[in-house]
């Protein structure tokens, strides 16, 4: 066996050992298909206010530039479909937000995985993303074979559907690359007519901008009033397109303490909603990712949703 097949095989074991779904391995290089598509959706403006998808162009496309002498770009996932969903009839958020803030949980596994690689390897270089660098995260686990882009722009599974994060090392070891899969949507439009808000202009095209995901965690204005009543009672982002998608009928409860909800969470009504304290804000999502709008920006939401 050479060194590149082993290497491969004991750092997809450790990351199976650490807790992720999977992970798959691609070689690090320019991501020349992305390159035309990245550059006229920023043109036609399907970023809205988030000024920071400009920025790094060319490092979003090229990983070798954000790490000296990358070879390889290991995609790791990370399941957090819950086990239990809030009540029927209340302010919703999104099930990725129900745990801890992802960003740490993830960070510690991945620097654990770069620690093992290190060890059991010797001197390897590398940096940890979870989507919060330049860093093209479906594109790259899609090209490692994890999954294929669906027609709401998300990583899709046929073994395990949407709910689940992307993260990935980069690092400066060869290792043996993964083969991409192959789409599964067929003539499927179910997440195009279900999108409250028509987000998915064409099959694997999103307006960013029209995404209730976008109006209620990225927007710092006013949400315009024409958005009124499409928003089927999403006070922080929005799972409508992953909820209807036929692949997340095999969605599986994840096994991450840190991600399981605060006891309160899942009980609270739109009552219980309306009248959150800061006292009551910060208990139930502390070190939550729902803290990034803070109490004020939940607040205007959930505002925004009374008829």
């Amino acid at each position: 066996m050479d060194n590149r097949k082993r290497y491969s095989d004991f750092i997809k074991a450790e990351a199976k050992r650490l807790g992720f779904l999977s992970c798959g391995i691609s070689k690090a290089g320019f991501l020349e298909e992305e390159a035309p598509r990245l550059e006229k959706w920023l043109k036609e403006g399907r970023h809205g206010q988030m000024q920071y998808m400009e920025n790094y162009f060319d490092k979003r496309l090229d990983p070798t530039l954000l790490v000296d002498d990358a070879k390889s770009v290991v995609s790791l996932l990370l399941n957090y479909y819950p086990e239990e969903k809030q009540t029927e009839g209340s302010y919703k958020i999104s099930k990725y937000a129900y745990g801890q803030d992802y960003h740490f949980v993830i960070k510690e596994k991945l620097k654990e995985l770069l620690h093992s690689i290190q060890q059991e390897i010797g001197e390897v270089g590398g940096r940890a993303f979870v989507d919060s660098a330049p860093v093209l995260d479906k594109a790259w686990a899609a090209k490692s074979g994890l999954g294929w882009i669906g027609k709401n722009s998300n990583l899709l599974s046929k073994q395990v559907g949407s709910f689940f994060f992307i993260a990935e090392l980069i690092i400066d070891l060869d290792l043996e690359y993964d083969g991409v899969t192959t789409d599964h949507c067929g003539s499927c439009t179910a997440c195009i007519d279900a999108c409250p808000t028509q987000a998915i202009i064409e099959p694997y095209v999103i307006d960013g901008s029209k995404c209730i995901s976008y109006f209620t965690i990225e927007l710092k204005d006013n949400i315009p009033t024409e958005m009124r009543g499409k928003f089927d009672d999403w006070a922080f982002g929005c799972d409508v397109c992953q909820d209807v998608c036929p692949w997340n009928r095999f969605s599986k409860p994840h096994r991450e303490p840190l991600f399981n909800p605060h006891p309160d969470l899942l009980s609270l009504t739109k009552k219980d909603w309306d009248e959150i304290t800061e006292d009551t804000f910060r208990a139930v999502f502390k070190n939550s990712a729902v803290k990034r709008t803070k109490l004020e920006g939940l607040k205007r939401n959930i505002n925004f949703l009374k008829p």
